[in-house]
């Protein structure tokens, strides 16, 4: 089986699980967001994937970092993920599903990161904008990046729209640079 074939399996598996509980959006958003941690943090990725550390200990990891944070549903599926030696496909699970989800409500997953928290009325205001722009129904989903000094970075599919600062600076240069 391809490795897409199985995180297709994976992510089908857990949408139907979250359905059937009344918590797709819910654990879809938690899994979004535990995948983007995961990404962010070699110390977790090497605990998680370490074929050296006992399946029990990644329990504790997982319990540790996500216990009180996360649904018991989200907690209970990422150990299964991990459990099953497939926490090195974490994101890409949590990504199919986040697509998949959005697309069973008619929608595309917006990628949206920045420095810090942004409040409900300014992912309404991009998400609005989002999908003037692609032409398309747009949920957005938050990434906190500290890399971001300012502004934001959307990715709707293949299309990143870059409007953080850094950016904005680099047009400036290249400009002054062509003069």
């Amino acid at each position: 089986m391809a490795a897409d074939d199985r995180i297709d399996g994976y992510a089908a598996a857990i949408l139907e699980l979250a359905k059937a509980e009344g918590e797709l959006e819910r654990i879809g958003d938690e899994l979004f967001r535990i995948a983007r941690a995961f990404e962010s943090s070699n110390e977790l990725r090497e605990a998680l994937t370490d074929p050296r550390l006992a399946a029990e200990r990644k329990k504790a990891v997982v319990d540790d970092l996500l216990g009180g944070k996360s649904s018991p549903l989200a907690v209970n599926l990422v150990n299964f993920v991990v459990g099953l030696g497939r926490a090195s496909d974490l994101p890409a699970i949590a990504d199919r599903l986040a697509e998949r989800a959005a697309a069973a409500r008619n929608k595309v997953i917006a990628e949206v990161r920045s420095a810090s928290e942004l409040d409900e009325e300014t992912i309404a205001r991009l998400a609005a904008s989002l999908s003037r722009a692609t032409g398309r129904d747009v949920e957005v989903k938050t990434v906190v990046d500290p890399s971001v000094i300012g502004g934001v970075v959307a990715r709707v599919g293949d299309v990143v729209i870059d409007g953080t600062v850094n950016h904005r600076l680099d047009e400036i240069r290249e400009t002054l640079i062509r003069r």
